[in-house]
């Protein structure tokens, strides 16, 4: 299964770093977060990825090009017509597809329009900007087992992101935007999606949170999975430092992978 991380917005929130560079590549422990996110996933085996650019979207094709270089072993031989030799790879095994989803594309738009690397598969879709220590498998064995259009993993925090009505039965009635609601599940991202879930973008204008999840939710195809570990997102600088503060503590929790 691939992997879709939305990493295309401008990342107002986080204005301090993120008018230089796309917000998924600001650093923890020196890595950006997108790495983090990827290595997440990898951990459980998945390890193809879709990345949902935009705004300065060349820079993280930059960076995964400059990452095959720093993660190996290099002789330049220019005796030899400036040839080139790669030793000791030491790179993960990883597929990764950066599409330009476009400047000003809303976040259901960025999904929409990697639709042809997707095909007709079932897909995983996570935001650049928060980590977790989710189990991908259960989430995928849960979504497997109540066959609906898509899941979204919910965790329980003060600060409100978007807020979940959801049954007895694990079922989304309602979703909704943040609000001064208090101690209400909310989406954590980590989704699995089904190719049908295509079906409810309209295009490029067509917001996922508030278009696509609210219409599943309408219809009965969203189902959350209750997370009840780790989950942060980086929104800003503060948030940013006291992810940097776990990492550097050798004890961040959602470093799942040795």
């Amino acid at each position: 299964m691939k992997t879709v991380i939305l990493a295309g917005g401008f990342g107002t929130r986080f204005s301090e770093q993120s008018e230089y560079k796309p917000k998924p590549m600001i650093e923890i422990g020196g890595m950006p977060i997108l790495w983090h996110i990827m290595k997440g996933y990898s951990h459980f085996g998945f390890n193809e990825f879709v990345i949902c650019a935009g705004y300065k979207q060349h820079i993280i094709k930059e960076w995964f090009a400059d990452y095959f270089i720093h993660t190996s072993d290099i002789t330049f031989d220019f005796t030899q017509g400036n040839k080139i030799t790669i030793h000791n790879q030491h790179l993960e095994p990883w597929k990764v597809t950066v599409v330009d989803t476009g400047l000003n594309t809303m976040t259901g738009g960025r999904i929409k329009r990697i639709q042809r690397y997707i095909g007709d598969e079932p897909f995983f879709l996570t935001y650049g900007d928060g980590v977790c220590d989710v189990d991908i498998n259960k989430l995928l064995e849960f979504h497997k087992s109540h066959g609906k259009l898509a899941t979204l993993t919910s965790v329980i925090l003060e600060q409100q992101k978007g807020v979940l009505d959801i049954g007895g039965d694990n079922a989304v009635h309602s979703f909704r935007e943040k609000s001064s609601g208090d101690g209400s599940p909310i989406n954590a991202g980590f989704m699995v999606l089904e190719p049908g879930v295509f079906d409810y973008i309209q295009g490029d204008d067509t917001v996922f949170e508030k278009n696509t999840l609210v219409a599943l939710a309408d219809k009965g195809e969203l189902m959350s999975y209750s997370h009840h570990g780790f989950w942060q997102c980086m929104d800003t600088k503060r948030e940013r430092d006291m992810l940097e503060k776990m990492w550097d503590s050798g004890s961040a929790p959602w470093k799942l992978w040795t």
